[in-house]
């Protein structure tokens, strides 16, 4: 024994090991993480956020199922059943709108994915000036949808424009923007893409910078900017084609404001989309016809959207 009067240190950690195995092995054993986390929050704690989700979510939801089959105004409500939706089904702007929605989407998500992927590859590269590009290319994200869209039908106006009247100075006879019906949509779609490719270059960079640096070195060794760019940065971002892809579409199906605000729906039904065919029966009074579409475009968006949320999910990639 020292002079200290401590004796020696082993047993002791023994005793303590045996005594904790005697008690159910607790001691030298962490336990699970999921039941600390799930212990660490009551049930009750969820409550408030609960009402909250049900009362400004579930609840209105509900509420647009049941007046969707009714003929109602504010001060009353008459059930009619499935009238409305056959009644929604026979119009004849129906099918042009539901054929329009998917062409927009489809054609504002690919340019969206195209142009944000070729920019996100250029502005995370040795740029000088990257930091103020990636600002310019943002900017109209943060611009409102209908100042954008009021300006831009000024500046294709067929004879009054900016665009025409720039592309008259070297000899080019500019198109009828908004007024052609075989290209009024794809050049609201055009100005859709301007105004948020800038979403869709951020989601890009945050990918691009989350790849390993390991992978950008091997790149260099074999042969430079391009294999760079085909066998690491456009595998690897997957993850993020797939949340452009999935912003994007949800986006075009429900998209309205921009529609409306450049083209009414018009030349015709050359621009309308479900969404405006949607306001042009409330418009007209029709509340009961207008929820019932509301409830088809919901039922169609969660029919279109939820298989590739299942698909992406399964395909993600783990860096």
């Amino acid at each position: 024994m020292s002079s200290t009067g401590v004796g020696p240190p082993g047993p002791a950690p023994v005793a303590a090991t045996e005594s904790g195995r005697a008690r159910g092995g607790t001691l030298g054993r962490a336990r699970p993480l999921q039941h600390v986390a799930g212990s660490a929050y009551p049930h009750w704690f969820y409550l408030p956020a609960g009402i909250v989700f049900g009362v400004i979510f579930i609840l209105p939801t509900a509420l647009s199922f049941y007046y969707s089959m009714t003929r109602w105004t504010l001060f009353s409500a008459d059930f009619i059943g499935l009238d409305n939706f056959f009644q929604f089904f026979r119009e004849p702007s129906l099918t042009s709108g539901a054929r329009n929605t998917i062409v927009y989407a489809v054609v504002t998500s690919g340019l969206k994915v195209v142009l944000g992927l070729l920019l996100a590859t250029l502005l995370t590269s040795r740029l000088r000036l990257r930091s103020a590009l990636r600002s310019i290319v943002f900017f109209p994200v943060l611009v409102s949808t209908v100042a954008v869209g009021i300006t831009f039908a000024v500046l294709m106006h067929p004879s009054n424009g900016l665009i025409n009247r720039s592309l008259e100075v070297v000899g080019i006879d500019g198109p009828s923007w908004l007024i052609d019906p075989n290209i009024a949509l794809l050049s609201v779609a055009l100005v859709d893409v301007w105004k948020g490719v800038g979403i869709a270059l951020v989601i890009f960079i945050a990918g691009i910078l989350s790849i390993p640096e390991d992978y950008f070195e091997a790149a260099r060794l074999e042969g430079g900017a391009w294999v760079k760019f085909r066998h690491v940065i456009l595998p690897l971002s997957r993850n993020a084609t797939y949340t452009v892809i999935l912003l994007s579409f949800i986006g075009g199906l429900r998209t309205f404001d921009l529609i409306w605000t450049m083209t009414r729906g018009g030349p015709g039904f050359s621009t309308d989309v479900i969404a405006s065919t949607i306001y042009k029966q409330y418009q007209a009074g029709f509340y009961g016809l207008a929820t019932a579409g509301n409830v088809i475009l919901f039922i169609a968006v969660t029919l279109i959207v939820f298989p590739m949320m299942r698909y992406f999910n399964r395909h993600e990639i783990e860096l």
